[in-house]
């Protein structure tokens, strides 16, 4: 059964529709991005432990539901810093953690140059990249996740394309991946079609 969830909410559609838009400028480009993040992240999140506890009301105590799960969230560098504000104004007291990634433009073969992780043992880990093309940053970073001792991840990306879901469900099949969009293929460049364009320049005006 694939792990693959296409959040089809009317609103994250909208806000999907603005992003691809190329004449989009950067700063409006932010602001698409972490309503965006917040949307799929709340489904990502849907079925977080929780636990009963007992609050005072103004008027009277009454039984309340909080959160129990830890949480840790990464974002691949740099694209992904667009989606982590969203993820920290949901969930305050989240730990992060920053993995480093740099494609080849020849090679579309992702290496990486920073990793620095809080602990991740007994903790549901938030993996962040806007953009799931050829899949191998992903790989990658949840390899370093998991060999950090990582029971639990989740993968949010705003685009997806066919070919990196195979890849993240063939090596991490417990991984689920929560997207806005599955789009058609990449091209020979190995970025998505239709796509948003190159996430972090967009995202950065660079």
């Amino acid at each position: 059964m694939s792990n693959l969830h296409v959040v089809q909410h009317p609103l994250a559609q909208h806000l999907l529709t603005q992003l691809r838009n190329k004449h989009t400028p950067p700063e409006v480009f932010r602001s698409l991005t972490r309503k965006l993040t917040t949307i799929l992240v709340i489904e990502a999140t849907r079925d977080l432990p929780t636990e009963t506890v007992s609050v005072e009301t103004p008027l009277e105590e009454t039984q309340g539901t909080v959160l129990s799960a830890r949480l840790v969230v990464v974002p691949i560098l740099r694209a992904g810093l667009g989606m982590l504000e969203a993820v920290v104004d949901l969930f305050p007291d989240v730990s992060v953690g920053y993995i480093g990634m740099e494609r080849d433009h020849a090679t579309a073969i992702a290496n990486s140059y920073y990793l620095k992780l809080p602990p991740v043992e007994g903790r549901t880990v938030l993996l962040i990249d806007p953009m799931l093309a050829t899949g191998g940053s992903v790989d990658q970073a949840l390899a370093a996740i998991r060999s950090r001792g990582a029971e639990r991840m989740i993968l949010v990306c705003i685009v997806a394309a066919p070919e990196g879901v195979e890849r993240i469900e063939r090596h991490h099949p417990d991984v689920p991946i929560y997207t806005a969009a599955l789009d058609r293929e990449l091209n020979p460049a190995k970025y998505i079609l239709p796509g948003i364009g190159d996430f972090g320049d967009r995202l950065y005006g660079t």
